[in-house]
């Protein structure tokens, strides 16, 4: 149980993550016999989400604590889809950038606004 409390320490000192400090936080609040309620208030968290990272934590040890792919807001454009029609439209309305963005929309059927379009490249 020490060495798992030490990486939870080190998780919380060294992590870049600031959830996973979070998390790191939460267990090791709880190994000192706190409430959950009590960790919840302490690190911001709501008493079931604390619950539930330690579930996760007694399953899956340290790693269980880190955020796992595939979460979050799916990409609109990617650029094994989209490549290389947004490069057509734009080699067709190369100086009219508005333009090449409102004929993809058309064609692909997505909608993107002007910012996504140009940071595409």
């Amino acid at each position: 149980m020490k060495t798992k409390r030490r990486r939870a320490q080190c998780g919380l000192k060294e992590s870049k993550s600031h959830s996973f400090g979070m998390r790191c936080q939460s267990i090791l609040l709880k190994s000192e016999g706190r409430s959950s309620a009590d960790v919840g208030s302490i690190t911001g968290m709501c008493g079931l989400s604390v619950n539930n990272w330690l579930k996760r934590y007694k399953t899956e040890g340290i790693p269980g604590l880190y955020t796992k792919s595939g979460r979050g807001r799916k990409r609109i454009i990617t650029v094994e889809e989209d490549k290389e029609s947004v490069l057509e439209a734009i080699r067709v309305n190369r100086r009219r950038m508005r333009t090449a963005k409102a004929e993809w929309e058309t064609t692909s059927g997505k909608s993107v606004s002007d910012s996504t379009f140009k940071a595409f490249f």
